[in-house]
């Protein structure tokens, strides 16, 4: 059988009330008190009643997230990484995740839906779209929420980002020290606020360069390695202009098409094309694995969850917004995909 507050109130000579306020977390309890109630709860195998913890501290101890389903009905991988360490993280702090699908056009309709249930204490929202409507509904009715990446540079809710921009200028930077003129860029889907942050990047980085880039040099489409395979054999194949002779891309599966691509096609990779990617550290593409180790912005989405799940907590705690937006930069690491310039790389397109 399953330990009471009343089994704990019993070892420690202490109230069912000061035991159930310890457990949680009102301030009156001190803290020498909380540590010695939960190591008795711990030892005892207490699980808290969910109904009753609501009715003492209105709150259920869950927290809402809607996977998007792709065409095809499958999740998208990213989706599924930050989910499980999610899971984790959140369980270690007696929140539970409790997940949705979405299968509307509206993006509103599934939180609202879920909302509505009066399970929840609040969301965590990820993939945000430009001038996302999930933030303006969730902000118009005071529910809390946290972000994976901010809809927009002024974003005043909590979130945990990395910077986008950097990302793609850090790639830049490092092909024009190496002499590379001709940059494209195969970005991830136009209407994705880190997609339009990284176009921002990519073109601050190349007009501090001093160079131009052709439109059809700057691609958008889900990542995948079809997307990656199909347009670098378009760019490196162009009759109307010079192909590339540097690839930048948006993920390690839009890399692995390109590298595909110019094998098919005889390019030597680095000696005639370099190639650099932004590495999630997905499970099914490790990167410096591959035949050829890629060269990689890595920050692996696992590493977001610890601080959402902290930002989410603190959130529903009653920290405020502003305190809790963290934004990491994405460490760079030099594979086998990038060399100096080939011959004749000095020219320019424009």
């Amino acid at each position: 059988m399953a330990a009471t507050l009343k089994d704990i109130s019993a070892e420690l000579g202490l109230s069912v009330a000061t035991v159930s306020r310890a457990l949680n977390g009102f301030p009156e309890v001190n803290e020498k008190t909380r540590v010695r109630v939960r190591a008795v709860a711990d030892r005892l195998g207490y699980q808290p009643n969910r109904v009753a913890q609501r009715l003492v501290t209105g709150r259920s101890g869950m927290v809402g997230m809607i996977a998007r389903l792709n065409a095809d009905m499958t999740a998208d991988q990213t989706f599924m990484e930050i989910l499980a360490g999610l899971t984790a993280a959140l369980g270690a702090r007696d929140v539970d995740l409790v997940l949705n699908v979405d299968q509307h056009s509206d993006p509103v309709v599934p939180l609202r839906k879920l909302y509505e249930r009066g399970i929840l204490d609040g969301f965590i929202l990820n993939a945000p779209l430009i001038d996302d409507p999930r933030v303006a509904y969730l902000q118009s009715k005071g529910i809390p929420f946290v972000m994976h990446g901010k809809h927009s540079a002024t974003a005043d809710y909590p979130y945990y980002a990395i910077d986008n921009a950097r990302v793609s200028a850090d790639a830049v930077d490092y092909l024009v020290a190496r002499g590379h003129r001709r940059i494209a860029f195969l970005n991830g889907e136009a209407h994705h606020a880190f997609a339009a942050e990284r176009r921002q990047g990519f073109d601050a980085a190349m007009a501090r360069a001093g160079l131009k880039v052709p439109d059809w040099a700057i691609r958008n489409a889900p990542p995948s390695v079809d997307y990656g395979f199909d347009a670098a054999t378009a760019l490196l194949t162009a009759r109307d202009g010079a192909p590339p002779t540097a690839i930048v891309c948006a993920s390690t599966l839009i890399a692995v098409g390109v590298l595909r691509a110019a094998q098919l096609l005889g390019i030597e990779v680095p000696q005639d094309l370099s190639v650099v990617a932004h590495d999630d550290g997905l499970p099914q593409v490790v990167s410096d694995e591959l035949e050829t180790p890629l060269t990689v912005t890595r920050s692996p989405l696992r590493e977001a969850c610890v601080p959402l799940a902290e930002h989410m907590v603190a959130l529903l705690e009653g920290a405020e917004p502003a305190g809790l937006q963290t934004v990491a930069r994405a460490d760079f690491i030099k594979g086998k995909t990038t060399a100096e310039v080939p011959n004749g790389g000095e020219e320019t397109w424009l």
